[in-house]
């Protein structure tokens, strides 16, 4: 196999990862975002059951995660869709986005935790409910308080997709797989190879995130 045919087989692995990665960044973001706003909620029940969710999902292994998510679901009945492939990615996602969803909550949590007191009580002194304070005032200060560490979780959010792998998803490691056993003759330089490509991908992210805290930092 040549050159070129190395350079296909790992650029549809990185754009599988990329896909893995884009949709569990928008459900994690969603889903975190409402886990946060019901830890901080004055409802004890949307409190309680948000706080056993995150303290639950966070100390369990990603893998087990992902199997009771791609595994589980469907001997429970429950698919995306019929054709395999569509379902393993759909699943994968899912187990992403939940897993996911508990570290970028506590991220939000923290933020919300340093906006001061009295922004919360001019929001409701001029008659907004706590929902819409927490929307209009809380959270858009929240989310730029917390730029820099919510960073480092979508960073290691990117490197947990390379799981998916085991679950009959595309992406970078299923690709390097599928290249070692073509050139089983190169495998230290296709380790390598691979590891460079989420290096690139991490340090992109990264100053991605350097641009926003510098573009959206609040001065105190």
């Amino acid at each position: 196999m040549d050159f070129t045919s190395l350079l296909e087989i790992f650029a549809s692995g990185t754009l599988g990862t990329l896909r893995l990665f884009a949709v569990t960044l928008v459900g994690c973001l969603v889903g975190g975002t409402v886990l946060a706003a019901m830890r901080v909620s004055p409802t004890p029940v949307l409190r309680g059951t948000a706080a056993a969710y995150v303290n639950i999902v966070r100390n369990t292994p990603l893998t087990l995660v992902m199997f009771f998510c791609v595994l589980g679901l469907p001997y429970l009945d429950i698919r995306f869709s019929e054709t395999a492939s569509i379902n393993s990615f759909a699943l994968a996602c899912l187990a992403l986005i939940a897993y996911t969803s508990c570290f970028v909550a506590e991220v939000l949590r923290s933020g919300i935790a340093t906006i001061p007191v009295g922004q919360a009580e001019a929001a409701r002194s001029i008659g907004l409910t706590f929902s819409q304070s927490l929307r209009l005032v809380i959270l858009p200060q929240a989310f730029r308080t917390v730029i820099p560490p919510m960073g480092s979780v979508i960073i290691a959010m990117l490197k947990n997709t390379s799981i998916a792998s085991a679950f009959n998803n595309r992406e970078l490691i299923s690709a390097m797989r599928n290249a070692i056993e073509i050139r089983g003759d190169i495998v230290i330089p296709l380790l390598f190879a691979t590891a460079l490509v989420y290096l690139l991908l991490a340090l992109i992210l990264g100053r991605v995130f350097d641009y926003l805290e510098k573009k959206w930092v609040i001065l105190r």
